[in-house]
């Protein structure tokens, strides 16, 4: 991906050479309960639990603050990241007048290493990259792309990273469209399956939105970047996951799509560049 010399984004923060240390009491399973929450609640109402939520999770959490100096790999990584969010940008900008969707408002990025504190609670590395509707922020601990390739078996390469952090706007679109609450409500009233059912069209179309936006920044792209992409939606997979896993596999239990599926929409999204095309829920749920 040519990236270098590039516009960067004003809306990362580099958290990262900052380190936690100590008992997180929140942990990282408290993220999913209040993104739940705040994504039921939504609107106004979810706006104002938002810094209550917070300052709760942030009065569980017992820390002590390291700081480092950041290498020069570090800050290049930190540059990269700026650049990739303000593509994001400018293409969602681009997209949202196109169609007439009102003001994009953009979302921050988050760099952190280890351990971060969110208006969704407390988080370590394990949880992976990660959006938090309460704050619109992308976090991203980038030791997570060498677990990529050496956990996952995925190619690496920046673009890979470019994927995941446009999967995670992705995210940021469905929340400020509407889509997520939606998607929470509908989870509330049915069984579990169904509830998975749903998640995995969620998480389609956010790969999908990846793919838009790569169609849209084109210009930018290098020979193997798709593939460098594709690579990374194979390794994640929740089919391939489970095999590496536990050996077998349980579709009932997926919550992010196959292998295929994140494949397929991902280049769905490439190949048309229309938003109007990602309507995954009916594509799954009919």
């Amino acid at each position: 991906m040519k990236w270098k010399g590039r516009r960067q984004s004003g809306n990362l923060e580099d958290q990262r050479g900052i380190g936690n240390k100590g008992k997180l009491a929140a942990g990282g399973g408290v993220i999913a309960v209040v993104v739940i929450l705040l994504q039921l609640f939504g609107g106004e109402t979810g706006q104002q639990l938002a810094p209550i939520i917070e300052q709760v999770a942030n009065s569980q959490t017992t820390q002590q603050v390291e700081q480092r100096e950041l290498t020069s790999q570090e800050q290049e990584m930190g540059d990269f990241m700026a650049t990739v969010l303000a593509d994001t940008e400018d293409v969602w900008n681009q997209i949202f007048r196109e169609y007439n969707l009102g003001d994009y408002k953009e979302p921050k990025m988050v760099l952190f290493t280890d351990a971060v504190s969110t208006a969704c609670g407390s988080a370590t590395s394990a949880s992976g990259p990660f959006y938090c509707p309460g704050d619109q922020k992308l976090y991203m601990d980038l030791a997570f792309f060498d677990e990529l390739k050496t956990r996952f078996g995925a190619k690496g390469g920046d673009f890979a990273i470019a994927y995941v952090t446009a999967h995670e706007v992705g995210h940021h679109i469905q929340t400020i469209l509407g889509t997520s609450t939606k998607v929470r409500q509908l989870q509330s009233q049915t069984n579990q399956t169904e509830a998975n059912k749903l998640s995995v069209a969620q998480e389609l179309q956010a790969d999908f939105y990846a793919g838009v936006w790569a169609h849209h920044n084109k210009k930018y792209l290098q020979e193997g970047d798709i593939e460098e992409a594709m690579s990374a939606a194979n390794a994640v997979g929740d089919d391939a996951i489970q095999k590496r896993t536990s050996g077998s596999v349980n579709s009932d239990s997926f919550t992010h799509g196959t292998s295929q599926q994140r494949m397929e929409w991902f280049m769905k999204g490439y190949n048309t560049g229309d938003i109007r095309n990602g309507d995954t829920f009916s594509a799954l749920l009919d």
